[in-house]
């Protein structure tokens, strides 16, 4: 658990109070459930121990009430003012608004109001520009060549692209990357999940997709930016295509997967939910939405990717429609390409699979 002060523990203990969510609270700060619920309960004791014989309190701290409120006024009308200009913003675009040097609002509380990680505003990628380009390499091999593992991405990196490097460095990169063959074999990747976390069966197997928010499927993708690299995570509704939620993260810290699966529940729901078996998705925070939301979870068996087949031709798609004909400098300049790709993707982009109809077409049923 990360070292919080006594005013930042009040302040999650507060926003408990308020209804927050403890999942969203515990993901958000790195503190355990339990612990959460523990201040929330220690807080609520507190609280009525501060009425207790009000009169005499009352005249006591009056002033120090009055200044506090001050205080806290003059705060609000500092954090509305700034949170109005960026309320608009996608994740990325957010994320590139944090200021660590803001005078009047903690690194903390911009977290908060921007509703990105604090861990994120303080990340600073470091990457060999030499591994760049070859990772790069491999995304465009393993893209046209999903079922491809490191053995047959080394010559075809040494014969397409030039690039002549040990069978160890290729497994290292296509670790940070996030790729792992179709076949079943031992993991390289993010989706290697926590021996301590539930796994959950994969439910889909012969079933008939017939309706919209019958299944939603999710992933994580390598996205190229100019100097460094980001990752993209998408859901997608399986019968239509439509691209419900996605985000971009400079890290894999399971926060914007979750924020991808809030913002698709404000859109629908589904009745079953698919995903690997990544330490994303086993994450006790991701399964408990899932769960109070009472949607059914499957998972694809270890290393078949091909048991969540929509998603990786979304990828494909993706990156040889827009991926690799942009050339990124930084995650914002590459959260507004994709938020206008996506726009077109699920509102005008024919599908020959969908009779020529475009996804939202047949998501909303508008024909």
């Amino acid at each position: 658990m990360k070292h919080l002060s006594p005013k930042q523990k009040a302040s999650i203990a507060l926003a408990a109070l308020r209804g927050e969510k403890i999942s969203k609270l515990s993901s958000d700060y790195q503190v355990h459930p339990n612990q959460i619920g523990k201040w929330k309960k220690l807080a609520e004791e507190e609280l009525a121990v501060l009425f207790t014989d009000k009169r005499k309190k009352e005249n006591h701290s009056q002033e120090r009430i009055i200044d506090e409120l001050y205080q806290t006024i003059g705060r609000r009308e500092v954090e509305i003012s700034w949170l109005k200009k960026n309320s608009s913003l996608s994740y990325p675009e957010r994320l590139t608004l944090a200021n660590k040097e803001h005078p009047d609002i903690s690194t903390l509380r911009q977290a908060e109001l921007l509703d990105i990680s604090r861990s994120s505003i303080y990340y600073q990628p470091t990457v060999n520009p030499g591994d760049i380009q070859i990772m790069n390499s491999i995304d465009k091999i393993f893209t046209q060549c999903p079922f491809y593992g490191h053995r047959r991405i080394k010559p075809e990196l040494k014969e397409e692209y030039g690039i002549n490097i040990g069978k160890k460095r290729i497994i290292s990169l296509m670790k940070e990357m996030g790729l792992n063959a179709i076949y079943p074999r031992p993991k390289l990747n993010l989706s290697s999940s926590d021996k301590q976390h539930k796994k959950f069966p994969y439910l889909l197997k012969g079933l008939p997709i017939i309706r919209p928010n019958q299944v939603w499927g999710t992933d994580i993708t390598y996205i190229k930016l100019k100097k460094y690299f980001a990752y993209l995570v998408a859901i997608l509704d399986w019968y239509s295509r439509y691209v419900v939620a996605w985000k971009l993260s400079p890290t894999l810290e399971n926060i914007f997967c979750i924020q991808a699966l809030e913002q698709a529940l404000k859109i629908n729901k589904t009745e079953v939910h698919n995903s690997d078996q990544g330490a994303q998705y086993t994450s006790l925070n991701y399964i408990n939405i899932l769960e109070e939301s009472e949607i059914r979870i499957s998972m694809d068996g270890r290393g078949r990717c091909m048991d969540n087949i929509f998603t990786e031709r979304l990828w494909r798609t993706v990156k040889y429609e827009n991926i690799y004909l942009n050339e990124y400098a930084d995650i914002g300049e590459a959260g507004q390409g994709l938020s206008e790709y996506f726009k077109f993707y699920n509102e005008k982009r024919r599908h020959q699979s969908l009779d020529y109809k475009t996804p939202a077409q047949i998501y909303f049923a508008k024909y």
